[in-house]
């Protein structure tokens, strides 16, 4: 998992052939205009879901994981408080992996927590089980997708 400001975007850059596109859609000037939906960046290896709804609190969600896809979970509005796991550490399966979906879900509980503000973001590779979309408040996000 990373954790870091947009300011900082090109630092990572190196660590997958489609995070060019994926940040260079973040610079978007428009970005906070976007409607709710899915934009496709480059095909299916890269993609955005742009996202505006409410929050949940701890104990509405469950730990999911992904293995073909590395999320970047960027806050617009609000403050998302995610959880984090490492996914070979999750032993309670709510749901066997869906490689329609490309998620698998888990019972296990968080061993930690970081609150992502605007402007910020979050990486979540495959090893990395997360839990998103705490919040008290509205949150206003995209997420962008980005083939492994």
């Amino acid at each position: 998992m990373i954790l870091d400001t947009i300011q900082n975007a090109q630092r990572y850059l190196i660590l997958n052939p489609g995070f060019t596109a994926a940040f260079a859609f973040l610079a978007r000037p428009d970005l906070a205009e976007l409607p709710v939906g899915r934009y496709e960046i480059d095909g299916d290896r890269v993609y955005a879901l742009v996202q505006r709804q409410g929050g949940r609190k701890p104990d509405a969600g469950k730990l999911e994981a992904h293995k073909n896809y590395i999320d970047i979970q960027v806050v617009l509005g609000g403050v998302d408080t995610m959880g984090w796991r490492p996914t070979p550490a999750c032993a309670g399966i709510a749901m066997p992996y869906n490689a329609e979906k490309d998620v698998m879900l888990f019972t296990d509980q968080p061993t930690a927590w970081v609150a992502v503000g605007p402007g910020e973001f979050a990486i979540f590779f495959p090893e990395d089980a997360h839990l998103p979309m705490i919040s008290d408040g509205e949150l206003h996000k995209v997420v962008l997708k980005v083939r492994v």
